[in-house]
């Protein structure tokens, strides 16, 4: 899918969509956004630049010299956008291909931060002067998605927490798949606020840098050090929490294994007393008692009783 955008009075403007597109429009625009490259697609855009445009393998690459580099064609940066799919968070790539008078993003999926930029540009709140203001002003989005990940991540810890430390009809096995998910997902924010100081020290050395783009640039390299300090503390949380959850299932665990050990022990004098008048030997001096049967029932009952109360009075039950 291709979608064009223009600037017009210093705000981004979409095109309406058409069914052909010529090289003359692509030429005109401001930012062109290829969603899910077509073959006749990808054609025209390698027309207009002159080079061929990234395959999905190459936008992977996770060597600094495969993710930002300068050709003929432009500055190029194979950024990592955060995605979410079937409530899990997942890491999705966006190659730019910055130019003078152009932005040129590939992408393989649809974005959050893509879909509101559009929405944004719809209602007029998006401004810039240039490609390269357009650049920043992804990239802010970027940030500004990656906080409300956090924020989400950090509402979704209080409710582990308090499934961990108060909850105490809770099932801790499900406790350690939600924060194993939130352990995962804090790792992608990570990753995402890594790339994107990348980024940003790499568009801040290769393109014109005027005063005010600069400071934006730098507004941008504080939000990512503030989140990924946060990161730090969720990991820190997180791994507290899953220490805690262990211990408690630990605990659980022992209890059950010192009820078994305690019911042994309690079980084992009164089974050496049935052993003992279950022996087939024919002289034994209780057996032609009258008193035997119930001597012999009282005895296994009381050897019975008796370390029960002795485990109570330690207070081992």
């Amino acid at each position: 899918m291709l979608r064009l955008f223009e600037i017009k009075r210093g705000k981004i403007v979409e095109q309406p969509g058409e069914a052909g597109v010529s090289e003359q429009q692509l030429a005109e625009v401001a930012w062109i956004d290829l969603q899910e490259p077509q073959e006749e697609e990808r054609e025209l855009l390698e027309r207009l630049l002159r080079t061929e445009l990234p395959e999905s393998e190459d936008v992977d690459e996770i060597e600094a010299s495969a993710r930002y580099f300068v050709d003929d064609a432009g500055v190029h940066i194979h950024s990592l956008f955060l995605t979410q799919s079937e409530g899990r968070h997942k890491t999705a790539t966006v190659a730019f291909i910055l130019q003078p008078q152009r932005l040129i993003t590939v992408r393989d999926s649809e974005l959050a931060d893509f879909r509101l930029l559009r929405m944004r540009a719809r209602r007029g709140q998006v401004e810039a002067r240039s490609a390269h203001e357009l650049a920043v002003q992804l990239f802010e989005q970027k940030v500004e998605n990656l906080a409300d990940a956090l924020e989400d991540i950090h509402v979704k810890l209080g409710e582990a927490s308090y499934l961990v430390l108060e909850d105490e009809a809770a099932d801790l096995e499900n406790a350690i798949d939600l924060l194993a998910k939130l352990e995962d997902s804090n790792g992608k924010v990570l990753l995402c606020l890594m790339d994107s100081r990348r980024s940003i020290t790499f568009l801040q050395r290769h393109i014109h840098v005027d005063s005010e783009l600069l400071e934006s640039f730098r507004d941008i390299t504080r939000d990512i050090d503030t989140l990924t300090a946060h990161t730090g503390f969720l990991f820190n949380k997180i791994n507290f929490l899953m220490d805690s959850t262990q211990g408690f299932i630990n605990i659980q665990q022992s209890n059950i294994i010192k009820m078994f050990s305690i019911a042994a022990v309690v079980f084992l004098p009164p089974t050496t007393v049935a052993s003992i008048y279950g022996m087939n030997f024919h002289f034994m001096p209780e057996l032609k008692w009258l008193a035997g049967y119930p001597f012999a029932l009282g005895l296994i009952v009381l050897s019975g009783i008796a370390p029960y109360l002795y485990f109570k009075k330690k207070g081992w039950l």
